[in-house]
């Protein structure tokens, strides 16, 4: 009896905290909703009224014909599926690829201490600058885009996942090499697990450098694709279209982003 009324109180306030951080979440879910609903009314008004020239800002009714339009034409679904495909490809590579070297650098400190230079100098490097090398090397087509999106995600990953890999703490690996433990051994039961938050970390910021990337690529060769059409519509003064593009990026990366912290979840779960 002692223990049930011991029980009772906590059980109520537990259920109640978790009704209001649930609360919580509606409010704030809601209230980002408004906003965005409030930002675009006040954009068609404001086009409507002539505060603002449609011409040169567009407006969302007509964004919204283009769409349709689009979605007509069939048009929609190749640009869309063309740059998400090569956002993918190049998100997936340059964070593999990113991953592996970073890796290598750990396992051999004279590597990273002959690398650590060059990475500087390729990190702050402008990666738009190789873009007519690119075009040269593998021509004017998808392999140059993908090839552009990877420069640019991968060295960010290189050094975000290598300083991730050197803060583990020095105590942990100093005990599993007291138990004998090999190199091997070290990177998948203490390196890895203890730095699983910075990889996510370095996920999230890929879809952004991806996505520019991909973007930047199809600003110099395309010929489909988001960036082809803002670059199109930029030239027939197609502002419209363009609007409509740049929202649809806008989309593309955050239900991109939204997946990397689903697994973010997962990963963390499955970790704890």
């Amino acid at each position: 009896m002692t223990k049930s009324n011991h029980v009772s109180p906590l059980s109520s306030q537990r259920r109640q905290y978790l009704r209001q951080q649930k609360l919580r979440r509606i409010s704030i879910f809601s209230t980002q909703i408004a906003v965005l609903i409030a930002f675009f009314a006040l954009w068609e008004v404001a086009a409507n009224l002539n505060w603002i020239d449609a011409f040169v800002t567009s407006q969302p009714s007509r964004m919204w014909q283009t769409l349709l339009a689009m979605h007509s034409s069939g048009e929609l679904y190749l640009h869309v599926w063309t740059t998400v495909w090569e956002t993918i490809v190049g998100f997936t590579s340059g964070t593999i690829g990113g991953l592996a070297i970073a890796i290598m650098l750990w396992w051999s400190p004279f590597l990273s201490r002959v690398a650590d230079p060059y990475l500087v100098v390729l990190n702050a490097l402008p990666k738009v600058a190789l873009g007519p090398i690119l075009i040269v090397w593998l021509g004017n087509g998808q392999p140059a885009i993908i090839v552009m999106a990877l420069l640019i995600s991968i060295i960010v990953t290189i050094i975000s996942m290598l300083q991730g890999f050197l803060s583990v703490d020095e105590d942990k690996i100093r005990l599993m090499q007291a138990f004998g433990a090999s190199k091997l051994v070290i990177l998948t039961k203490v390196i890895l697990p203890a730095s699983l938050p910075n990889m996510i970390s370095a996920l999230k910021v890929n879809v952004g450098l991806s996505w520019v990337g991909v973007i930047m690529g199809e600003f110099l060769v395309s010929k489909a694709g988001l960036g082809h059409l803002i670059v199109y519509g930029g030239q027939v003064f197609q502002l419209d279209l363009v609007m409509t593009s740049v929202i649809i990026l806008a989309m593309c990366a955050a239900a991109m982003y939204v997946a990397v912290a689903y697994l973010e979840s997962k990963l963390l779960r499955w970790q704890s």
